[in-house]
C-alpha cells in the first residue's frame, strides 16, 4: 500500500535512506514491464542515462536490449550493487553531476525522479538529450485489498502511527504538472501499464521494508515487520495487489 501524496526532493532523509538495505532493495523491489522498455527503445535510442539508478533494476532491462546504459546514483552502496550487475555507474546527485559534455538519446528515472530538484533536473535533462531524445520517468505502484490494508493500518496505528499518512511517490498528476510547468518540454504524455501481483507474505513484507518511510523507523522497524508478517500470514499465504507502472514521457 502506497499513499498517493507525492514525495519531494527536499526530503533528503528519505531520499538517501536506501544504502543500508541495498541488497534487500535489489531482491524485493519489483521490476518494470518489458512492454514499456520496448516502447521506449522503439525510436532507436542507443545511449541511455539512468538517473537515480539505484541497484540497476531499470537500467539492466535496457542494457539487456544491447544499448549503452550509464547510471547516476547518489548512494555508493546502491551503486555497488548496480555495478555488480554489470552497469556503469557514477556516484553523484544528478543536480551536481558532471556530464563532461556527454549526450544521450534517452534519459530514464525509475522510482527516483521525485528525489531530484525539478527546478534543476528538467532543464539539465534537456541539455543532455541529443536531437529527438526524450525523458522517461516511471514508478511502480501497488494497492492491497481492503482486508489486508486494514491489517497494515492496524499494525501501523499500534506501532508506528506516523506511517498511517506517510507520503509516497504518487501516481497523480503532480509530476506531470511539474514537468509541464518547467517549460523545458514540448509534450508530456502519461501512461499506466496495469499489473496484478500475488506476493508471498515474506516477499511483500520484504519489499515494504525497503521503502523510505519505514526505513526512518530505525530500531523500531524489525518489530513492525515481524508483527505485520505474522498478522498477514494469519490471513493467508499471499498478499494480492493491483496497480502497475506509471510512465511519463517528456520530449523537448
Amino acid at each position: 500500500m502506497h499513499s498517493h501524496h507525492p514525495l519531494t526532493h527536499t526530503q533528503r532523509d528519505r531520499a538517501e535512506s536506501f544504502g543500508p538495505v541495498a541488497e534487500q532493495y535489489d531482491r524485493f523491489r519489483p521490476s518494470y514491464p518489458a512492454e514499456m522498455v520496448d516502447e521506449l527503445l522503439a525510436g532507436g535510442a542507443r545511449r541511455v542515462l539512468d538517473l537515480g539508478c539505484g541497484t540497476g533494476k531499470a537500467g539492466r532491462l535496457f542494457a539487456a536490449r544491447g544499448v549503452d546504459v550509464l547510471g547516476v546514483e547518489i548512494d555508493p552502496a546502491m551503486a555497488a550493487v548496480a555495478r555488480s550487475h554489470g552497469l556503469a555507474v557514477e556516484v553523484s546527485g544528478f543536480e551536481d553531476w558532471d556530464d563532461a559534455g556527454r549526450t544521450f538519446d534517452l534519459v530514464i528515472s525509475g522510482q527516483a525522479w521525485h528525489w531530484i530538484d525539478p527546478a534543476i533536473g528538467a532543464r539539465k535533462v534537456v541539455r543532455l538529450l541529443s536531437g529527438g531524445g526524450e525523458l522517461a520517468v516511471f514508478w511502480n505502484f501497488d494497492e492491497i485489498a481492503d482486508e489486508e490494508r486494514e491489517i497494515l493500518m492496524r499494525v501501523y496505528r499500534e506501532l508506528a502511527p506516523e506511517l498511517v499518512s506517510a507520503p509516497g511517490a504518487g501516481t497523480d498528476d503532480t509530476h506531470r504538472r511539474r514537468l509541464e510547468e518547467s517549460g523545458a518540454f514540448r509534450t508530456v504524455e502519461a501512461r499506466t501499464f496495469p499489473a496484478q501481483r500475488a506476493w508471498p507474505v515474506d516477499e511483500w513484507v520484504g519489499n515494504l521494508s525497503t521503502h523510505s518511510a519505514l526505513l526512518l523507523l530505525g530500531p523500531r522497524l524489525p518489530a513492525v515487520l515481524d508483527r505485520l508478517r505474522a498478522a498477514l500470514a494469519e490471513r493467508g499465504p499471499v498478499v494480492r495487489t493491483t496497480g502497475g507502472t506509471y510512465l511519463l514521457r517528456a520530449r523537448p
